[in-house]
């Protein structure tokens, strides 16, 4: 295994355009992590940490935010509105015919539809801004700002946003993976450590079985988010010109993967199921007796140990699940290239039967990924109930995320390898 995975990164570092592409990466990376640090202004930094540390959800935000919001530096909300505005686009693609339209244009008019998503970003940004401010003036943690502190220090935020947002595309465009997803997943490695430390003090030393089991019990949530991932449905074609078999070549699959969405549902739902824990602290703030009861009421329902916010949680990944993998995936677009190279797959004619055929294929195995998802991601908040331990539902969160990216950096890098193979032997 180890000298796989030595071989892996030999061949990867070996490859010119693979390795300035790591490079590029990493150099991306360090410029994020010091943006993460610079500091914003007023704020007293020991009571905002000991606030976060307090709440479980907000702990979650900050390890979403890298870090950034428990420090407050200059990306204090980090990706969260670009996040909540590619939500609102990708739903209103439905509805909208003219977005609906643009959606089938490829990727100029995918473009389009990341142009409109950085514009909603801009005021999605300034309405967090404005309510972290309300929510942390309210603690006592915000004070003596005058109106153009006020504006200076929301312009800080929303230009933190999305200059992480620049970071992210340049990652997209020049270097591994997502870029997005990377830098939240280089966030919640960094602050992997203090979630993994805070966990285990919380066990006595005569602990010993519990310590045990909570090992046992993060390798085997690990296996399985691997194995999901990367398990594939594979679908026989053949092709009408001549015979694979009689070619001597190996018999061709298309293949279907459990998981097409990846990590997305997942970073979809948790910004989600946070709004209404951080609407319910707002709306606490207000000091309006109506509005405070309304957000009690909300923090009631929206506890992490809750039926209804697990039920909610689970809810949100399977429909982001099913959601984002009809537009990653066009069963239309598969059945016409296969009938335009005249393959087909067995037993089922070209055309409309085969666009039935993989969308009830596709929706029997996106079932599984997206139960399997949905259980994995409140699975820690149930056994943190169980043994109350409140940092397991940032654990189990965290992990899901840092395997789901590392697998689909692999394989980026992966099909680049194979690409350049390719490539040599055609010269």
């Amino acid at each position: 295994m180890f000298a796989e995975i030595k071989s892996f990164f030999t061949k990867s570092f070996k490859n010119e355009e693979i390795r300035k592409k790591i490079l590029i990466t990493a150099g991306i990376l360090v410029v994020f992590r010091l943006a993460a640090h610079i500091p914003a202004s007023g704020i007293d930094r020991t009571s905002l940490q000991a606030l976060f540390f307090s709440s479980p959800l907000l702990s979650l935000l900050d390890i979403f935010s890298g870090g950034t919001l428990a420090n407050f530096s200059v990306m204090a909300l980090g990706l969260g509105p670009y996040i909540n505005a590619s939500i609102i686009l990708q739903l209103m693609t439905i509805v909208v015919p003219s977005l609906e339209e643009l959606s089938k244009e490829g990727e100029i008019g995918q473009e389009k539809i990341n142009q409109y998503t950085r514009f909603l970003t801009i005021p999605l940004a300034v309405f967090q801004a404005l309510g972290m401010y309300a929510l942390l003036s309210s603690q006592g943690i915000i004070t003596g700002l005058n109106p153009i502190q006020l504006i200076a220090l929301v312009v800080t935020m929303t230009t933190g946003t999305m200059l992480a947002i620049w970071l992210g595309e340049l990652i997209t465009e020049y270097g591994v993976g997502n870029g997005v997803s990377f830098l939240i997943f280089a966030g919640i490695v960094a602050r992997m450590p203090i979630a993994f430390t805070r966990t285990i003090t919380t066990f006595r030393a005569e602990d010993i079985f519990a310590i045990g089991g909570f090992l046992l019990f993060s390798i085997i949530v690990i296996g399985l988010i691997v194995y999901v991932n990367e398990a594939t449905r594979k679908i026989p074609l053949s092709y009408a010109k001549q015979s694979r078999r009689a070619a001597g070549l190996p018999e061709a699959y298309l293949p279907l993967r459990v998981n097409q969405a990846g990590v997305i549902p997942i970073i979809f739902a948790v910004s989600l199921v946070l709004m209404p824990t951080m609407l319910s602290q707002f709306l606490g703030a207000t000091g309006n007796p109506s509005l405070v009861r309304i957000g009690t009421q909300l923090t009631t329902l929206f506890n992490p140990q809750g039926v209804f916010y697990n039920v909610f949680y689970f809810l949100l990944v399977v429909g982001f699940t099913y959601f984002y993998t009809s537009i990653v995936f066009n069963p239309e677009k598969i059945a016409e290239n296969l009938q335009k190279s005249g393959g087909f797959i067995r037993g089922v004619r070209p055309g409309s039967q085969t666009v039935a055929y993989l969308n009830r294929v596709l929706n029997r195995i996106t079932l599984a990924g997206a139960v399997f998802l949905g259980a994995i991601a409140i699975l820690p908040s149930l056994a943190s109930s169980a043994i109350g331990m409140p940092d397991l539902v940032i654990g189990g969160t965290g992990i899901l995320i840092i395997v789901a990216v590392v697998l689909e950096i692999t394989r980026d890098i992966e099909s680049q390898l194979v690409t350049k193979k390719y490539d040599s032997l055609l010269r």
